[in-house]
Parts: structure tokens; sequence; C-alpha cells
């Protein structure tokens, strides 16, 4: 989710799973997470000397993993259902045996920089639909900026205006949202 220009999916998911179904709702990042990926069909020589933008998916050429391009928003998606609730954009590599359709569930949902421009309400909605798209097991994961509890530990959100962002307490002792 909030895939940007596909990062993660190259460094941190491909590597672990042979299926990534990647969400983006900006076109500019989309496009350039679609292109890596494309270009990832054909094998290329000392590919770790290239820059990180030029570098092969992991998987794509040798048709053992499967990249699904999506373009939507986290407040309409939902993980279980995403053909439904975003746009497809693009697929590369293999024809996954576990189509990414109703009820396949995910073993993961990574999150990335992109909750923060979420409401409270709308990031627990989004988070609900995510446990309930989860196989067995499965785990949400969350990367985010995070600010510390105010004067005496009173949590504190901060609104950043210039980029519209929402930067969320950490949960100390002293919240009543501790877990």
């Amino acid at each position: 989710m909030g895939a940007g220009v596909g990062r993660v999916t190259a460094k941190t998911l491909l590597p672990l799973f042979s299926n990534v179904v990647l969400l983006e709702l900006v076109e500019s990042l989309l496009n350039a997470a679609a292109s890596q990926g494309t270009a990832s069909k054909t094998h290329s020589r000392n590919d770790s000397k290239l820059p990180y933008e030029k570098r092969k998916w992991r998987g794509i050429a040798e048709f053992s993993k499967s990249v699904t391009f999506l373009q939507g928003t986290l407040q309409a998606c939902d993980p279980a259902r995403p053909l439904r609730t975003a746009t497809p954009w693009g697929r590369v590599c293999y024809n996954h045996p576990r189509l990414i359709d109703d009820n396949t569930g995910f073993d993961v949902v990574w999150c990335q920089w992109c909750l923060s421009y979420m409401t409270d309400a709308d990031l627990v909605a989004f988070l609900k639909r995510s446990q309930r798209a989860l196989l067995k097991g499965g785990a949400i994961g969350v990367k985010e900026n995070v600010c510390e509890d105010g004067e005496g530990g009173v949590p504190e959100t901060r609104y950043d205006p210039v980029d519209s962002s929402v930067t969320r307490y950490l949960l100390s002792s002293t919240s009543p949202f501790r877990v």
C-alpha cells in the first residue's frame, strides 16, 4: 500500500514472496514502478553495479515472481477484494496460480509512508479491512513517521499544513491506546 516507485517491492517484498500486489494512487509513481517492473522482464549482467532505478526486479525475468499494479486510494481499497476496489494497471511475469481475486488472502499487507494522509477513522477502517484480508499467520507491516508523546506523556498528533499529513504519537505507557 502506498507503493511509490516500487523500492519496497523490489528490495523487500520480492525476495520474500512470489506474488506481490502493489497499490499506488499517484500516477507518476505508479508509472515509474510499472516501467521498472516491465524492464525487469529481460536478464542483464552485473545488475548489482547499476543504479537502483536500473536494476532488475528479482524473479521477474526468471518467471518465478509476479507483480500486479493497482491504482487507487487506501480509503476505497479493500485488500480482500483489490480488483473490485482499485483500478488494475498491469502485471509483470507469470500467472500466479492464486489470482488476486476475492477471498485469496495475503501473507502481508505492507503500508509505508501513506497512512499519515488518512483520518483516524479512515485509518482504523482500512486496518480492519486489511486484517480481514490476511491469511492465517499473516501480518500488517507499518512504516510511518511518528512523534513522541507531548509533555507529561500526553499523546500528540501533529498536522503538517505543507503536505497535509498527520504524524501520530508513539504509544507510551500512559497512552489510553496502549497495546
